[in-house]
């Protein structure tokens, strides 16, 4: 008995002696007590949950060397190799994961919209209910700073940029003609409908070393990823007719949509500015084809555009007005993959093709033009940890153009440019990241080699509050009327330097950016306008600096949303033919948008006003010895909208531009010789009607019965 007694005391005191305590604290970086994190010893069930003072204790019956993990939501997970006997009040710190929502994100010069963005500046509805934007893409985003509005023009410039300093891309790849084909002093529109779009990301300066070719600005495109149902949207408009259609299956989906616009009814209704012969037609359609891998998912989108307009122009160097028929086509193709695999390795690829051609007479004379363009893209992308993704890509855009004026002269170039980058973005911490980059590419046909650092950076002050910079080096091929031409160019730069403050609060975003942009490398040309004898050259530059402000409240007055935009910019440039480094004709030093949206439930009915203001812009009036020397009138253009819901799925919808009638003056054009008495005739150049009514009915066919195409509006 006394043997047995003896062996189970000696068995109790080895239990004893065998679990032993293990405690500490958790912290974050800054100190500051993290409770309910969860504790425990790699591989067993030791462990415990930190109190509200951040405190653990617990006993284990493991010893020597160990592993200690510390999990806690929206920190990283921690493992940390302890000595079991020696783990005594310690304290472990955790870092914040950059996947919490209020993590710190780089927002200077971007602006985002889609149900993706961590953060949205604009919802996805805006793009489309703004009122005067008319349902185009383009002209919504002109109500946001950094923009200009060119009436005149219709394209999207953006910080002293002219528009084809701007490149579009639809999920990743690059878009030749974005735009519709359009005569002087004839505003045209962007060729995509919003229908099909989920997301949008605007930059107006220092973007991604993944997106070249462009001085000014990207426009990032992209398609839905998945439809929610199957559905069917009709729509009976004023100007024309439009029909969608959307067939979901278990891995693959398929949304058509296509319009027909013909204006010559309405312009029977509206007096027009324009003589026309035969009012703007088109017949245009997109579609987008989804299959869903197991890893990944493909996207073939499709977009066809045939467009003809006949109008007599008033040209007041002509005693009769010249008469312009155009026919434009258009088709663009794009295909992409999007997966993941081994490794946390994601690859992207994509292809396109763009194909565009105008036939315009121009009274007697005849100007055919032609161009295919090509974009193949290839992209990896590794997350390193959950604080360094790596990126690695490749572009070639391709570009053959040809025109054939009458049948006496011909002139065209085939180009080639093929890029390589390379990105990370480092996470220090959920107030700090990085994004460095380096984009280097090679131009054939101007035989260029160039080389493009970025970088951008993030820091988070406050919960709701950051500062973001970012500097990069941008550069572009000559536009396609130079190259046609010549091949004796060097690629034309810019340098952009830019601050961002930005505050974001339940439905509340302030921005606030300053920015300075040099350019160089501009091209020159010794002639009245392009012609094959100009004398080229790259000896031209200038400068673009300004601040831009943005307010959206959404909140504090219910069923109202609202965002103000400001623009100051100080630009010129010394370019084309100018005879001096001036600003051109195409900037407004001064712009001010208001965008009101405001829901009336007793009336079934959402109404919208934008307001859109810009100072005077500078023109070259040869009756006085300094260059650029005049200012227009400052722009007014007061919109209104109103979408009434006659059933759920039944929408009718109203909208006017120019309210109050405001007679808007883009500037003039003026007379090559002077008249008897010395003095240099001209002529307002002013928007094609004083105002645009538009009337629509829209009928959404669903099996979910409250949708309906307000979002579309």
């Amino acid at each position: 008995m006394k043997t047995f007694y003896t062996f189970t005391l000696l068995v109790l005191s080895v239990i004893c002696n065998a679990q032993q305590s293990v405690s500490g604290i958790v912290v974050t970086e800054k100190n500051v007590p993290i409770a309910g994190a969860n504790v425990y010893i790699d591989g067993t069930y030791d462990g415990a949950t930190t109190d509200e003072s951040g405190n653990f204790n617990f006993t284990t019956d493991t010893s020597g060397s160990q592993t200690l993990v510390v999990t806690s939501l929206t920190f990283e997970t921690s493992k940390i190799p302890i000595d079991v006997a020696n783990c005594k009040n310690q304290t472990f710190k955790l870092k914040a994961s950059e996947n919490t929502l209020d993590a710190v994100v780089i927002t200077a010069g971007n602006f985002s919209a889609g149900d993706k963005s961590r953060v949205s500046v604009l919802k996805p509805l805006d793009i489309v209910t703004t009122a005067g934007s008319a349902g185009n893409i383009i002209a919504a985003l002109q109500t946001l700073p950094g923009t200009q509005n060119v009436g005149e023009d219709g394209r999207l410039f953006v910080r002293g940029g002219e528009a084809d300093e701007t490149q579009t891309f639809v999920d990743g790849i690059r878009v030749a003609q974005p735009y519709g084909a359009t005569t002087n002093n004839l505003p045209t529109r962007g060729r995509f409908s919003p229908f099909l779009f989920s997301g949008i990301s605007f930059s107006t300066g220092g973007y991604s070393a993944e997106y070249g070719e462009a001085l000014s600005s990207v426009l990032l495109l992209n398609t839905q990823d998945e439809p929610d149902q199957n559905k069917t949207e009709i729509s009976f408009m004023t100007v024309g007719l439009g029909l969608s259609n959307t067939q979901k299956w278990k891995k693959s989906s398929l949304s058509v949509n296509t319009a027909y616009i013909d204006l010559a009814p309405y312009q029977v209704a509206i007096p027009q500015n324009v003589d026309w012969n035969r009012a703007f037609q088109s017949l245009s359609g997109e579609a987008v084809y989804r299959y869903n891998f197991q890893n990944g998912i493909f996207k073939a989108y499709a977009a066809f555009d045939a467009s003809r307009f006949d109008l007599n122009q008033e040209d007041i160097n002509q005693p009769q007005k010249i008469r312009v028929n155009l026919n434009n086509n258009n088709f663009y193709l794009n295909t992409s993959y999007r997966g993941t695999f081994a490794g946390n390795w994601q690859v992207f690829t994509g292809l396109s093709y763009g194909y565009g051609q105008n036939k315009i007479n121009i009274d007697v004379n005849d100007i055919n033009n032609t161009e295919h363009a090509s974009h193949l893209k290839f992209k990896i992308t590794k997350k390193i940890s959950n604080r360094i993704k790596l990126n690695f890509g490749t572009d070639y855009f391709s570009t053959k153009f040809d025109e054939r004026f009458n049948t006496n002269f011909k002139s065209g170039y085939e180009s080639s440019i093929a890029a390589v980058y390379t990105e990370a973005d480092i996470t220090f911490s959920n107030d700090f990241a990085i994004r460095l980059g380096v984009r280097g590419s090679t131009n054939d046909y101007i035989s260029e080699k160039s080389i493009s650092p970025r970088a951008s950076l993030a820091y988070k002050i406050s919960k709701k509050s950051q500062f973001s910079f970012a500097y990069g080096n941008f550069e572009q091929a000559p536009r396609q009327e130079y190259l046609k031409y010549s091949d004796d160019f060097k690629t034309e730069k810019s340098a952009h330097y830019i601050l961002n403050y930005q505050y974001v609060k339940h439905s509340t975003t302030f921005r606030a950016e300053v920015y300075y942009k040099g350019y160089s490398d501009l091209v020159k040309y010794d002639t009245n306008s392009v012609l094959p004898n100009s004398v080229f050259s790259n000896n031209g530059e200038g400068f673009a600096k300004g601040v831009d402000l943005f307010w959206r409240d959404g909140n504090s007055i219910k069923n109202l949303e609202y965002w103000v935009s400001y623009s100051f910019i100080d630009t010129k440039r010394d370019y084309q033919n100018f005879s001096s480094e001036v600003t051109p004709s195409f900037v407004a030093s001064n712009s001010l948008s208001l965008v009101t949206k405001y829901w009336i439930s007793d009336w079934k009915s959402q109404v919208g006003f934008t307001h859109q203001f810009s100072s005077g812009r500078p023109y070259n009036n040869p009756n006085e010895t300094a260059f650029m020397n005049g200012k227009t009138k400052s722009f007014n253009n007061l919109s209104f909208n109103w979408a009434y819901l006659v059933t759920q799925q039944k929408i009718l919808y109203f909208s006017v531009s120019n309210v109050l009638g405001t007679q808007n003056i883009f500037g003039y054009n003026y007379a090559t010789t002077p008249n008897g008495n010395g003095i240099y005739d001209r002529k307002a150049v002013i928007p094609t009607a004083d105002r645009f009514f538009f009337v629509g009915f829209f009928w959404t066919i669903s099996e979910n019965k409250k949708d309906n195409q307000l979002k579309n509006l």
